[in-house]
């Protein structure tokens, strides 16, 4: 089966070939034929599986080639990461036409957004809160929506977005085409599906003997000791094979001081966490996709927006909260069909939460193995090289600041020699200079400062000082 089989149009087919993208996944081959002919659809398949263009390429082709100016087609996201991610396969897809794409995302200033809305952007991939703001400030007009597609709707569900669909949904036109996607189809979602969309399909595409974990991605749990797992994370990004690396944190802090940590280790490593700026997060990103940073620190919030299909490993620093996260943080791996590894360290605190995630998903671990740097099975499990230590780089020597710094013995044993030659002779048998040989007092007939008179005070025993002597 090809793109072209499925009624996607030449340009838009010629536009993904040039990016390696052949054939269709499962929820592509389900979801487009219907797409295309405008039914409201409910898709759901695992994280990086395709459903971008599962929703996208329907989307596009209902607009036509040259569609007129002004917002036609919504897609609403969850985090600003995947609203950059998803405008930009799109973006891929319809190269070959006129249409124009903006993404609308907080932590960016309005104008250059509102610049390209004036313009005539006909799609919009947007997080809920900015739309809302320049809907509200009459700069976004979505009444003339024809299209409008929820992206992972159950993350928007966590985040606390679902008053602000439904204020989004009431501004575009009831008779519009929805499209619902996501990894995962929570109660509240499938009912805000049943209010807002006519009367959708509800498509999964998943193998029903392969159960929730991806078959191509393998798991490694380990009871791990907080105070060990940097070495730990150091040798398994020395593994066989590894290549881009994804390593989730609960908090920003604790984001921002690996990344800190495995820089000063020789690793090449990015973070994405909130306490960056917009810009510093799209350039952490961008230097892992082009792989200038082959490691990749985030929190929870970013996970959804890193669509890299060479994703070798992800690891989890600290276990997720729940068995959907688990899901969404191993899903950055194997993707496109490729193979990938998950490892996840469980505290010992955390060892209940594990058990929650483990039942779950039917993992089929419910005690993970205890495990050090020095643990041999690490080694075995993940096809490190026996011997490699937590370090590419010595590790720097402190300054103790303040403390004079001491030269090498053969320096200060040559300042002696000097030192000692300063009075009379040098070992060389010559004499000194005229300035070394001038009296005390006198000056030197180049300028230089004149050699200081030495004087002493004798104290007599019980007594006042005596008078100064040359």
């Amino acid at each position: 089966m090809t793109f072209a089989e499925l009624g996607i149009d030449q340009d838009m087919v010629e536009a993904l070939a040039t990016k390696g993208i052949i054939e269709p996944f499962p929820i592509q081959e389900q979801t487009i034929p219907m797409g295309l002919a405008g039914q409201d659809i409910i898709g759901q398949a695992k994280t990086g599986t395709g459903k971008t263009l599962g929703f996208g390429l329907p989307l596009l082709q209902s607009l036509g080639l040259d569609p007129e100016p002004g917002v036609k087609a919504l897609v609403v996201v969850p985090t600003r990461e995947l609203c950059v991610q998803v405008a930009e396969d799109l973006e891929l897809a319809s190269s070959n036409r006129a249409t124009k794409i903006v993404a609308i995302y907080g932590g960016k200033a309005y104008e250059g957004q509102v610049e390209q809305l004036k313009a005539g952007a006909q799609v919009v991939v947007g997080t809920p809160g900015r739309l809302l703001d320049l809907a509200s400030q009459r700069m976004l007009s979505l009444k003339d929506v024809k299209v409008m597609v929820l992206d992972e709707a159950d993350k928007m569900l966590d985040l606390g977005f679902l008053s602000d669909i439904e204020k989004l949904f009431a501004q575009t036109s009831p008779t519009r085409h929805t499209m619902l996607f996501s990894a995962t189809m929570p109660g509240p979602i499938v009912a805000l599906a049943r209010r807002f969309m006519n009367r959708p399909i509800h498509i999964r595409a998943t193998d029903p003997d392969e159960g929730l974990t991806q078959a191509n991605i393998k798991h490694v749990i380990y009871r791990a000791h907080s105070l060990d797992k940097d070495e730990v994370v150091s040798r398994i990004l020395q593994a066989e094979g590894r290549g881009k690396t994804v390593i989730f944190t609960r908090t920003k802090r604790a984001a921002a001081k690996l990344v800190e940590e495995l820089n000063d280790r020789g690793f090449n490593a990015a973070a994405v966490h909130g306490d960056l700026n917009q810009e510093q997060r799209e350039r952490a990103m961008a230097a892992f996709k082009a792989g200038k940073k082959d490691i990749l620190i985030a929190t929870d919030v970013a996970a959804r927006g890193i669509d890299v299909n060479d994703v070798t490993h992800v690891i989890n620093h600290t276990i997720p909260d729940d068995h959907d996260t688990y899901l969404h943080r191993a899903g950055r791996t194997g993707r496109a069909g490729k193979t990938g590894i998950a490892v996840t360290f469980v505290d010992w605190d955390d060892l209940h939460k594990w058990s929650l995630i483990n039942r779950a998903l039917d993992m089929g671990v419910p005690e993970p193995v205890e495990t050090y740097s020095s643990s041999p099975h690490l080694f075995t499990d993940l096809d490190i090289p026996v011997g490699s230590k937590g370090r590419l780089k010595p590790s720097p020597v402190p300054k103790v600041e303040g403390a004079a710094s001491h030269p090498p013995r053969e320096q200060r044993s040559g300042d002696r020699q000097r030192s000692r030659t300063r009075g009379g002779s040098s070992h060389s048998g010559t004499t000194n200079t005229a300035a070394e040989q001038k009296p005390a007092g006198a000056g030197t007939h180049d300028g230089t400062t004149p050699a200081r008179r030495r004087t002493r005070r004798r104290r007599p025993s019980g007594g006042a000082p005596a008078a100064p002597t040359s």
